[in-house]
């Protein structure tokens, strides 16, 4: 019995060790290096806003009830603020009452790493952006179905796309979801 114990402790502590290493973001850059956006630090301060600045490259966060997206309900996508990498559809969005915009599935997985954020005495997933490192906030299982997800993420690290500028902004390939809705 204390050999499959054992066995279960290490295969467990691997798998999530594994988890972590193969989704663990991109270091860091220091200022006039290059970011994996490809902008340097300096340009991101110049690029974003304080804000943008403080929750996309430092994991802060933005104040509940009073950020740009919590309670949009217009349809669109929200794509990351830094790189302009699709994240989140409006299809997904619901009224989850943290304060924050929340959805229950990213729109493109491909673009979203999840990473384990132990900070504040919590252990959670913290969501970033796959190609700009973005941080976008943190996933609960505390959602609805189908997923029983909330991401609950920072309207300070993405911009909304409405569906009637979806083709200009080059991002027609997501105008038929919308078709029927």
């Amino acid at each position: 019995m204390k050999k499959l114990f054992t066995a279960a402790v290490a295969a467990s502590t691997i798998a999530l060790l594994s988890s972590f290493v193969i989704s663990a973001p991109l270091e860091k850059s220091t200022a006039g290096t290059q970011h994996p956006s490809g902008y340097t630090q300096a340009e991101l301060k110049e690029k974003l806003t304080p804000l943008q600045y403080k929750v996309t490259q430092e994991e802060g966060t933005e104040r509940p009830f009073s950020n740009t997206y919590w309670d949009n309900k217009e349809a669109g996508i929200y794509v990351d603020i830094v790189s302009g990498e699709p994240l989140f559809s409006s299809l997904d969005k619901y009224k989850s009452g943290t304060g924050w915009p929340s959805f229950t599935r990213p729109l493109e997985s491909a673009n979203i790493v999840e990473r384990e954020d132990n900070t504040f005495f919590m252990k959670r997933v913290e969501v970033r952006s796959k190609h700009a490192d973005s941080h976008l906030g943190h996933v609960f299982t505390d959602g609805p179905q189908p997923t029983g997800l909330r991401y609950c993420m920072n309207s300070a690290a993405m911009r909304f796309i409405p569906v009637d500028k979806l083709e200009e902004e080059g991002y027609g390939q997501y105008v038929s979801y919308f078709a029927d809705k």
